[in-house]
């Protein structure tokens, strides 16, 4: 053996940062367009500039950035689109908190200073989690990063109003929407989080306005509205309430007189069956007023406080909408309009920025006929033009389309694009690129210049996100870059975004492009914690994975995940799978630290598959092969779970467990020329191990590379630009053999492990039934199975009556172990083990079979108690099939 320049293990925390200036020098992932390729591109999702890498996150761009890689390594030509996404309310509210802690509000600074300080903000803080995915080891091309409000993709966004308004297609609306009473803005149906809370239902008399002595009962879980109520509905087809419509009741809170309506949206099975109708407040109850041509008031300013319309009464003018409603139902109470109150459990609106509870409000907003655009996006999906992966999740896109409703695109907001919008004296609108255009559309129409007011609303995140897969390629600009580059190759990312963002690139890229945006659309799964849990800073189960790189490094990480990245299964995830793919890692480096130390070169052209001629290399060659090509087709269907677990069993279970054990004779004792080629088979191994390994670890593959590579090559030889090596063939004669002697090998260990002798035993091994071919392989590997199998082999066929019998593919053999064990004790052990699984068995099937227990736990116990008992019905067939040998 010689001495190796490899240090013991890999220090991750330097070498993947000199891995990473290297890529960075020579400029590895820029996209050069080469028409003689074919094109590859992604785009990343845009994480927000506020954003710090996560979980989510680091599952995400491993699985894009494991299939830029390949498609890399597969010699196209790969554009790997970064940016970051300014995420309008996420970014205010975080630079209003700095404020706060100066005694500010943005108020107080006023609109253009404001934006100087988020300007400020995102120029000192913008890139971090840019930073953070480098050190994940994405290979994007950084120097062509954008962002949402850079210049070229703001005017992109003024292009798309602008069209879209003259098509009708953007319009001003005066209607419900979902309004933040903390942030003071309207958020779109998406961006509501709806919590099952425990709440009341009151039961109000509403007495009629000709017969006060008779009243119909309307049930509220909001009874603060009623001040804003407008009629009383009933179902048409509902007997009790027939002779009632037409005629007014009163609102017992303030003494109104509204009419008795009939719609259907009243449920005769529902409560009472008459419902309040509140159309300025509450989204069924608006298309109610709409169909009967109701008033609609509106009873709350913008804080969620009541105001002073009319119908309100003074007493609660001003008061907290929650506190108007305890005093209300005191009130009628009082008064004797309270009937009951029943004990509920409801579902409620809350901003999942501002964790307030959200009010239906009326108010004037910016809306896409989201229904016009949706309709070429359904059939682009419907004729395969994309397709989803797994297919299911079309289902989920066409039942969102099919449904959807107006988006509303304003937000009461400073930090974002600003609609481009401009009011004359009298609100017309002039809708223009800039504010010479619109003054010069305004002189037109008034015949002499006028004053105008800009807009203050700024458009919702998700409107600029909607036209990433082009406005990055500098769209409305026919560049060589839009050309090549869109429809770009596949979409990457999680189900939970299918709505926010998955459907509006479709509806603006079918519209603008004229094509969709991505040919495929990979859904991954959500990461849990090890239990199935959804993981949560309260529930102290969050992983961070910048701790895990830290501790583990990011290619322990990024194989983590993507060992576990099955289609349509969530993740279940623990810092213990991250260990387990750090001691791969190790594994690894130990097999190069191993290949060097034996003095193995790479010897160009030499292929073990067509030139060698000991057979465990012509074996390994074979499964070297068969394993790349398997990860080949892997990838191509975008299984990355299955392409990481073949790569694993390959250097763990064939390369290391076998390979390296069956090199060590010949590399000790065998001829020169044995020794020379088992030599080039454990570098050529390498290399191939390497290159398929790279685009799952990048960075150890890449340092292990630098120290395999000729010593001539210079430091632009890198691994990540190597191309990807095909198979060269498979000896099935070889591979018959070899395997053969593994199984060999490996039911003897069984049989001894599972009978307990001491590993440092030797043991006679006889075979009484063994054809030709198979004792030819016994003679030729007969150093292999003692030496691994820690026996003597009896080539002599004895009957071995007393011993303990076993049979490999047609093969019996029989091992002396009786003369090494107690037969007795070990009987007695392994009856005493089976009675403790079985008490276990029963107990796990006892609790399973408990209706009460399946209806409470939850279903992370129930799978973990129905996955044990797997394991310990498992254990008792191997401990049952140990007992029966010593019989």
């Amino acid at each position: 053996m010689q001495n190796t320049n490899l240090p013991q293990k890999f220090d991750h925390n330097t070498g993947e940062a000199a891995i990473s200036k290297l890529w960075e020098k020579h400029k590895a992932f820029h996209a050069e367009i080469d028409e003689t390729k074919e094109p590859f591109c992604i785009m990343m999702p845009p994480p927000n500039v506020t954003g710090s890498l996560h979980l989510g996150h680091a599952l995400t761009f491993t699985i894009q950035d494991i299939i830029v890689r390949y498609q890399r390594a597969l010699g196209k030509d790969v554009l790997y689109q970064p940016g970051t996404d300014h995420a309008g309310i996420a970014t205010q509210m975080l630079v209003e908190r700095h404020l706060a802690k100066e005694g500010l509000t943005r108020h107080d600074l006023g609109r253009e200073k404001f934006l100087e300080r988020v300007w400020q903000w995102k120029k000192e803080s913008g890139d971090t989690i840019l930073n953070q995915l480098q050190r994940l080891g994405v290979s994007g091309h950084w120097e062509r990063s954008r962002f949402t409000m850079d210049d070229g993709l703001s005017e992109a966004v003024k292009k798309v109003f602008i069209e879209l308004y003259n098509k009708g297609l953007i319009y001003r609306d005066k209607r419900l929407v979902n309004w933040d009473c903390q942030l003071l803005t309207a958020v779109s149906d998406l961006e509501v989080e709806e919590k099952e809370q425990k709440g009341h239902m009151w039961y109000f008399k509403y007495a009629l306005k000709n017969n006060p002595e008779e009243h119909i009962m309307v049930g509220t879980t909001r009874p603060e509205t009623m001040f804003g109520d407008t009629a009383v509905a009933v179902n048409p087809e509902d007997e009790r309430y027939k002779h009632l419509v037409g005629q007014e009741v009163i609102i017992p809170g303030n003494g109104k007189a509204i009419p008795v309506v009939a719609d259907e949206h009243a449920d005769p099975e529902k409560g009472t069956g008459a419902v309040k109708i509140t159309p300025a407040h509450d989204f069924n109850d608006f298309e109610v007023g709409q169909r009967h041509n109701l008033d609609m008031i509106n009873i709350m300013d913008e804080y969620g406080r009541m105001n002073d319309h009319a119908v309100v009464p003074e007493a609660y003018q001003g008061l907290d909408r929650f506190e108007a409603r305890k005093k209300l139902v005191a009130a009628m109470e009082g008064s004797g309009a309270l009937s009951h109150v029943e004990n509920i459990v409801n579902m409620l609106p809350y901003g999942d920025r501002s964790g307030s509870v959200l009010e239906p409000r009326l108010t004037d907003q910016w809306f896409v006929d989201a229904k016009t655009l949706a309709q070429p996006a359904i059939k682009a999906v419907e004729k395969g033009d994309t397709n989803y992966v797994p297919d299911n999740w079309a289902n989920v896109y066409f039942e969102w389309l099919r449904n959807i409703r107006p988006w509303c695109i304003s937000r009461q907001i400073w930090w974002g694009h600003r609609v481009p919008a401009w009011y004359g004296p009298d609100e017309k609108v002039f809708v223009a690129t800039t504010e010479k255009e619109a003054q010069a559309q305004a002189k037109a129409h008034y015949g002499k210049p006028v004053e105008l007011r800009r807009d203050e609303d700024v458009l919702d995140t998700w409107f600029s996100s909607a036209l990433w897969p082009f406005s990055t390629l500098d769209w409305p600009d026919q560049t060589p870059e839009l050309k090549r580059y869109y429809p770009t190759s596949v979409l990457v990312t999680g189900f939970d975004i299918i709505f926010f963002w998955v459907a509006r690139m479709m509806m603006m890229g079918m519209h603008f492009m004229e094509d969709v945006p991505f040919k495929d659309v990979y859904i991954h799964a959500l990461v849990r914690d090890e239990k199935g849990q959804k993981m949560s800073k309260t529930k102290g189960n969050v992983i961070d994975p910048l701790e895990a790189i830290e501790k583990y490094g990011a290619d322990a990480l990024r194989f983590a995940l993507a060992l576990l990245a099955v289609a349509g299964r969530d993740i279940k995830f623990s810092m213990s799978k991250i260990e387990g793919a750090r001691n791969f890692v190790t594994k690894l480096w130990n097999v190069a630290r191993y290949t060097e130390m034996n003095g193995a070169r790479l010897v160009p052209g030499f292929d073990p598959v067509q030139e060698a001629a000991l057979t465990i290399n012509k074996w390994i060659g074979s499964e070297i092969n068969a394993a790349c090509q398997k990860v080949s087709e892997a990838l191509d269907n975008y299984s990355l779970g299955e392409a990481a677990t073949t790569l694993y069993h390959l250097v763990k279970n064939v390369f290391c467990d076998w390979y390296i054990e069956f090199s060590k004779p010949v590399l000790a004792n065998g001829t020169d020329a044995e020794k020379m080629e088992t030599r080039a088979t454990l570098a050529w191994g390498l290399k191939r191990i390497l290159m398929a390994l790279n685009p799952f670890m990048p960075y150890v593959t890449e340092e292990l590379w630098s120290h395999l590579r000729p010593a001539s090559a210079t430091d632009n030889d890198m691994l990540c630009l190597k191309e990807w090596q095909g198979s060269s063939g498979y000896n099935q004669l070889a591979a018959n053999e070899m395997n053969w002697v593994i199984e060999l090998i490996s039911e003897i260990r069984s049989v001894r492990s599972s009978l307990n002798v001491p590993p440092s035993t030797i043991v006679n091994l006889l075979f009484s039934q063994l054809n030709d071919e198979k004792q030819q392989w016994i003679d030729t590997n007969l150093q292999l199975v003692e030496r691994l199998a820690r026996v003597t082999v009896n080539l002599e066929k004895a009957d071995g009556q007393d011993w303990i019998a076993s049979v490999v593919k047609d093969a019996v053999f029989a091992l002396d172990l009786k003369s090494v064990i107690n037969v007795d004790e070990e009987k007695a052990r392994l009856q005493k083990e089976i009675v403790k699984v079985d008490k276990d068995i029963n107990l796990i099937n006892s609790r399973l079979s408990k209706p009460d227990f399946v209806a409470r736990a939850p279903e992370a116990v129930i799978t973990e108690n129905k996955e044990r008992l797997a394991e310990l019905r498992e254990k008792r067939l191997l401990l049952e099939a140990s007992l029966n040998r010593l019989r």
